[in-house]
């Protein structure tokens, strides 16, 4: 069945399974187990989701056992504001979920990037920075957001949502956002202005 899908559907589901795995590991409810879900998961998407678009079978076969293993982390431990944000604009805009994701998430990655420890080193190392033990706190993190936009770049992901959300529905979109199951969640707890300044940075 997997085979059928086209490139920029595969894409965006792939990239979907990559936010519940970096979001699942950072979450506040994360522990050693779903640690090794979502890790594993991480390097597999960053392998072998080019793969999957251009529709090799080894890329289809990899990429269906990484989203299984991204959902057995995170069904244990929930989300982040990343999902929270990506919410409201498929009910406002009909914006496919995963492209959502997958443009808000390097965002989200920088502003919680204080609350998250050592772990954006792991999630730079699997997926394929070399060097990362001899970086700073600050250069790891960088590299590691920096990783997810060139994979979503090289899948075809849009790098932003210029001319999908409108300005003057941010209020409405960061209210809808701040009320989502999946905010609590988050490595760092937000306020509405941040989410605002968030939606904001994604329309230019």
């Amino acid at each position: 069945m997997m085979e059928t899908m086209p490139a920029d559907l595969t894409a965006a589901t792939g990239m979907e399974a990559l936010t519940q795995a970096i979001e699942g590991y950072i979450t506040k409810g994360a522990w050693e187990m779903t640690d090794m879900f979502h890790l594993e998961a991480i390097k597999w998407i960053a392998e072998y989701l080019p793969a999957a678009v251009r529709n090799e079978k080894k890329g289809r076969e990899m990429m269906a056992l990484a989203q299984y293993t991204a959902r057995m982390g995170f069904s244990k431990v929930g989300l982040g504001i990343v999902h929270s944000m990506a919410h409201p604009l498929g009910a406002v805009y009909n914006t496919p979920h995963g492209v959502a994701n997958a443009i808000i998430l390097p965002i989200v990655m920088e502003y919680n990037a204080e609350s998250t420890g050592e772990k954006y080193e792991n999630i730079a190392r699997v997926m394929g920075v070399e060097g990362t033990e001899d970086m700073s706190a600050e250069e790891y993190r960088k590299a590691a957001v920096q990783a997810v936009k060139d994979l979503a770049k090289e899948v075809g992901i849009p790098e932003n949502l210029k001319g999908i959300v409108e300005e003057k529905d941010i209020p409405f979109l960061a209210e809808s956002a701040m009320a989502d199951a999946c905010t609590p969640g988050n490595p760092k707890d937000p306020v509405k202005e941040e989410i605002e300044e968030m939606y904001q940075k994604m329309i230019g």
